[in-house]
């Protein structure tokens, strides 16, 4: 491990730590020495690194510190890009784009070994899907909405073209592979349910937030899909 490398792990290790950690344990985890790892710790103080230790209590890292990112491994390298290249193939203009532009980042700061893993994984996602349907209403209104937690007026159709209109509270967006359907609580069912977004001709926040936090209905929407496992999964049963 070269000394920079040393060093960023050093920061990382104790970025992860609520309490102060002694230099014994953090030698031990390090895998140095207790005089290597006081020196370490020394030219990180001088560099500025706010690390804040005490004699027979430990070492700790204030807040206000920002760490670059870990040099990954080959394998850390591949799974960031299979995910990345999977948005690419199913994600919609924002989120592709926004895959290329991380995907860009990366290759920045990527020491040699891990870069040829991103130019030549030894992975690769499938061939993409037959397409997806066109929507109406942009999935960047769903986001926002999602991301405001805004009750959205909808009017939708169902597998058999049958329309209705609903007032629902946005949880998430689903991308699956051929489909793109929006995670929400039904005002009219009085339940959670998933509509695709190719299905819902228009769409209108209604000025009115929904009560409660989304990640604690995400939450309760999560523990019902592990209960109706056994049923096939559909978003038209609305």
């Amino acid at each position: 491990m070269s000394r920079t490398t040393r060093l960023l792990t050093l920061l990382q290790v104790l970025r992860g730590k609520s309490r102060p950690v002694t230099a014994a344990t953090l030698a031990s985890e390090l895998e140095i020495s207790e005089r290597t790892l006081y020196r370490d710790i020394a030219e990180l103080t001088a560099l500025g690194a706010p690390i804040y230790g005490e004699a027979g209590i430990g070492y700790v890292l204030r807040s206000g510190l920002f760490l670059p990112p870990l040099m990954l491994n080959a394998d850390e390298t591949e799974a960031i890009v299979l995910g990345l290249r999977y948005v690419d193939q199913r994600g919609d203009e924002v989120l592709s784009k926004a895959a290329a532009d991380a995907l860009a980042k990366i290759a920045a700061v990527l020491a040699p070994e891990a870069l040829d893993a991103l130019r030549n994984p030894t992975v690769m996602p499938g061939p993409p899907g037959y397409g997806f349907a066109p929507n109406a209403v942009p999935l960047n209104a769903f986001r926002q909405a999602i991301r405001d937690q805004a009750k959205l007026h909808i009017d939708y159709a169902d597998a058999q073209q049958v329309p209705s209109q609903r007032l629902i509270w946005p949880l998430a967006l689903g991308f699956l592979n051929e489909v793109r359907i929006i995670v929400a609580w039904c005002e009219l069912r009085g339940a959670y349910r998933t509509f695709r977004t190719d299905r819902i001709s228009a769409a209108s926040e209604q000025g009115e937030r929904y009560p409660g936090r989304r990640s604690d209905l995400l939450r309760t929407w999560r523990k019902q899909m592990q209960l109706d496992e056994a049923g096939r999964f559909t978003p038209d049963k609305n």
